[in-house]
């Protein structure tokens, strides 16, 4: 969908007259004052560039009115954010009387009635949908001033861009924090949801049930839906907050972690990558600013289902005075519990046991070489129920990963265990850009401990499979970072780093999000669009766009995530790549999500067209080879004949999942020189499968074999060359059966140790076995039935 059409679709209507006029400045694009452009002039082409000049005067007068929609923007905003201000803090007096005349009721006396926590509730509704509101309205203008801005830049040729950067920072209208209005409604929303009574005890509290089943499954989230995702789980969870006596800080939901490994082998990023039995991962981690004091050093190891174990997080904490020498040997983990003992806080066996770990760590980080290598950062917003972890979801936003070797020369972190260039200063625009990478999503961790056979609640089901998450299973912040930061260094990579360029955000497939209780507060103008069909070519600076402090991009989406488009109704032509800000699709119109096959030709064809001559000509019969040879290879794959695959109706479920649209796919290639790892799933049950499957293969060539004896050496007539041709043909079936089992043996036993993605079964073997074998018994029937002249 064209931003156009999207921002009219969008309308909220307390805000439709506040939003960028996009159509009256793109207007005015349209309509400079200058002389007429010759037609040679590359700005000249119809449909594209302007058919006059560019002034001065032109100039100005865009300008002058791009201010007045900045001011108009900023004003509302600012605005509408003292407004929710002003209600959260009006509301919370209201929570605190009536809950604190339900506290202070004495024997006999009335305490508030469930109408009053029902008129609270439907308030603290109302102020939610206002911030969803309010953060969809700051996003849709964000960028539809980029948009508009982008547009002046490439059709006028005047670069309007870094100056009206500054000008934003001026009015920072997209840099709402709204972390500390979330905190806040949430704790509101929980005293009113339970009547004044919330859940009490220690949020790690419900770990230890005896017989309970946990699932976790990770899923990214694109900006424009960060904020949503957070009001919707605020209404089934509160913000898990540990000291709910301080004011709530951005810096408090600050989590860095530092990772190691050895730089020449990078065994554990491998062994995260393929799941290998007992695979590891060393980090240390810290919570808040740079000043925290106390650093956690954690080891996290893999293990295998069919091992019976699983998979465990240990961790201790350590002064951040001591890490260095803790790390280099110097400082031995006996003399680390010293005082620990001394104090008796802790049980004797917890000591030892994080003793015994500390000693693990430290004889692993000496034997095997390993150092810091990269950071992540992000800030997190946890939701938990305390005393119940049955359900614990948390959202890392703004995640970013850095470099902290010094492979290349550079010193960046030296000697030291971390580098201290920098802090929680996101967006360390500090860095270079090879230093660092800004991850285009947030990641949704969803955490449910259920008991056996029992379904997890129904709004995780709906919010999973809604349009706001995209699932990446096994999802690794460490692995991506390493992936990311060193490409000249790793060859391996995980299977989603191919589909970073393709844009997560989806049509809404169910009825699912933030509602108002009266009537929806949206509208919509029907007005017709002008066409947006311009190529993507500006794509500078994007690494520094600012972020908000919920994640949320200014930007619709950054520059890796807007490389593929969404296709349009037959007939158009390829739509902007920035114009894909995905609504609800008009009725009748197809949304894809994926580039079609011939995209890349589209665009070839589109830049010839500006080239002309034979440039063009030459582009165009290339093009058209393309496309007649791809019809070519797509009528004889129909018209050989194959197995088809029956077509089955789309059950329900799936249904509510993908909608009922065609389901686009795509194949993802590894870049040039690197391979793709796709987890496989190994058990011991799996060699011995490959292990049956060789000795069946044994067994039969054994037996053929045999035949063939038979027929060679018990013949009742010394050399009959029918009876010898024979047995020749079952003596050839015998070694080919057995040697095509043995390789086939040593090509899945090598897969399976190798975790590899392989084809475990084999449609081709048994068949032409079976059609030698009946060759052979039928040259054996002729032979023998001409012997004894039966023909």
């Amino acid at each position: 969908m064209k931003f156009g059409e999207q921002l009219r679709s969008s309308v909220i209507r307390e805000y439709q007259w506040y939003y960028i006029d996009y159509d009256g400045l793109k207007a005015d694009l349209k309509q400079p004052s200058g002389r007429i452009l010759p037609p040679g002039d590359e700005r000249a082409r119809p449909g594209k560039q302007l058919s006059r000049e560019w002034t001065e005067e032109d100039e100005s007068r865009f300008v002058s009115k791009l201010e007045a929609e900045l001011d108009k923007v900023h004003a509302k905003q600012q605005v509408k954010a003292m407004e929710i201000s002003r209600r959260i803090a009006v509301s919370e007096r209201e929570v605190r009387d009536v809950v604190n005349r339900l506290n202070e009721r004495g024997l006999g006396q009335e305490g508030p009635t469930e109408e009053e926590f029902m008129l609270l509730e439907e308030d603290l509704s109302d102020i939610i949908a206002d911030v969803h509101d309010l953060a969809k309205f700051v996003q849709l203008n964000y960028t539809g001033f980029y948009k508009i801005i982008k547009k002046h830049d490439k059709m006028t040729g005047w670069h309007l861009r870094p100056v009206f950067d500054t000008r934003l920072k001026a009015k920072p209208f997209y840099k709402e924090n709204y972390d500390a209005s979330v905190v806040k409604l949430s704790k509101l929303y929980d005293l009113v949801r339970t009547r004044g009574n919330p859940a009490k005890g220690d949020s790690a509290a419900g770990g230890s049930q005896a017989n309970f089943i946990r699932h976790t499954t990770k899923y990214w989230v694109h900006p424009d839906n960060v904020t949503e995702l957070k009001l919707i789980i605020l209404k089934h969870l509160p913000v898990l907050v540990f000291n709910a006596s301080k004011e709530f800080e951005e810096e408090d939901s600050a989590i860095t972690s530092i990772y190691y490994d050895n730089p020449d082998t990078w065994e554990l990023y491998e062994g995260r990558l393929k799941k290998t039995e007992g695979a590891e991962a060393i980090r240390l981690r810290w919570y808040g600013g740079m000043q925290n004091e106390t650093v956690f050093v954690e080891r996290k190891t893999h293990r295998e289902d069919w091992t019976g174990e699983k998979s465990v997080k240990a961790r201790f904490s350590l002064k951040e005075k001591n890490v260095n020498a803790f790390m280099r040997g110097e400082l031995l983990p006996a003399a680390i519990f010293e005082k620990a003992r001394k104090e008796g806080k802790k049980s004797e066996k917890a000591i030892a046991e994080d003793e015994r770990l500390a000693r693990e760590i430290q004889w692993s980080v000496l034997k095997k070489g390993y150092k810091p290598v990269c950071r992540s950062f992000y800030h997190r917003t946890a939701f938990q129920l305390p005393a119940d972890a049955r359900v614990r979801i948390s959202l890392d936003t703004e995640l970013t990963m850095i470099r902290e070797d010094n492979l290349d020369g550079t010193r960046r972190s030296g000697d030291n265990w971390r580098r201290m260039d920098i802090g929680v200063d996101y967006p360390f625009s500090q860095l270079p850009p090879g230093d660092i990478v800004r991850f285009p999503y947030a990641i949704l961790e969803v955490k449910l401990q259920t008991q056996l056979g029992q379904e997890p609640p129904e709004w995780v089901r709906q919010l999973t499979s809604s349009h706001l998450v995209e699932a990446v299973p096994k999802f690794s912040k460490f692995i991506h970072g390493v992936a990311s930061l060193f490409p000249d260094r790793i060859h391996l990579l995980p299977y989603w780093m191919p589909q970073m360029d393709v844009d997560i955000r989806k049509p809404v497939t169910h009825d699912f999000g933030i509602k108002r209780l009266e009537n929806s507060a949206t509208t919509s103008i029907s007005e017709d669009e002008d066409d947006d069909d311009d190529d993507d070519d500006y794509d500078s600076d994007d690494d520094q766009r600012p972020v908000t402090s919920t994640g949320q991009t200014g930007e619709s989406a950054g520059a890796s995530i807007t490389a593929v488009r969404n296709g349009r109704a037959a007939g158009s032509t390829a739509a902007d790549v920035e114009d894909q800000t995905v609504d609800r699709p008009p009725p009748g119109e197809d949304t894809y999500l994926y580039d079609s096959e011939d995209e890349d030709d589209e665009d070839r064809l589109e830049e010839a067209r500006r080239v002309g001559g034979w440039t063009y000509y030459r582009t165009r019969m290339s093009t058209s080879l393309n496309a007649a040879a791809r019809g070519t290879w797509w009528l004889l794959k129909a018209l050989v004949p194959r197995p088809r695959a029956t077509e089955m109706p789309r059950s329900a479920r799936l249904e509510s999942l993908l909608g009922t649209g065609e389901i686009q796919q795509r194949r993802f290639k590894a870049p040039k020189g690197k391979k793709i790892y796709v987890p496989v799933r190994v058990e011991p049950k799996v060699y011995f499968a490959a292990e049956r499957t060789f000795l069946g293969w044994l067994e039969y060539s054994i037996y053929i074999g045999t035949i063939a004896v038979t027929l060679l050496n018990f013949s009742t007539e010394q050399g009959n060359k029918l009876s010898f041709v024979a047995a020749g043909a079952f003596t050839v079936l015998a070694l080919l059966s057995l040697g095509y089992s043995v390789a086939i043996y040593l090509y899945r036993s090598r897969a399976i140790r190798e975790h590899r993605v392989a084809r475990y079964y084999d449609k081709v073997g048994p068949t032409v076995l079976c059609v030698a074998l009946f060759v052979a018994v039928a040259l054996n029937f002729a032979f023998e039935g001409k012997k004894r002249e039966l023909w």
